[in-house]
């Protein structure tokens, strides 16, 4: 596997939360040079922290999770994305994650048992 890494959305949200699992992801995050974002996390995760929290806090986290490389969605990234047969954010997160030859941190098992997977059991 690559230095790359890619952290899934509802990682960060435990690493802005400062939950108990905080520091399973805080290495991915912290090591920005090697960080890659995908938009469609910082959608959802401004979605999730704006309902909950308001446009202040949701708009400072956003501008945190800026701070790794930022992946828009093109129309290739799109189509390999569908090829994996996941939820939409999912597919579109690991097939970021392959652009880059990057491994996915995540607690979600639609990922359990892909490829360049760093899975943490919940």
């Amino acid at each position: 596997m690559s230095n790359a890494n890619v952290v899934d959305s509802s990682d960060w949200l435990e690493y802005f939360t400062d939950s108990d699992r905080a520091s399973l992801f805080a290495p991915a995050i912290e090591d920005t040079e090697n960080l890659v974002v995908p938009v469609i996390s910082i959608y959802e995760v401004f979605e999730k922290v704006l309902r909950e929290r308001g446009e202040d806090d949701a708009l400072q986290i956003a501008s945190a999770m800026q701070v790794g490389r930022v992946i828009d969605l093109d129309r290739e990234l799109a189509l390999e994305a569908a090829r994996h047969q996941m939820p939409l954010a999912d597919s579109i997160i690991y097939a970021s994650a392959m652009r880059f030859d990057a491994t996915v941190w995540t607690q979600d098992e639609d990922f359990k048992d892909l490829p360049n997977v760093r899975f943490f059991s919940r």
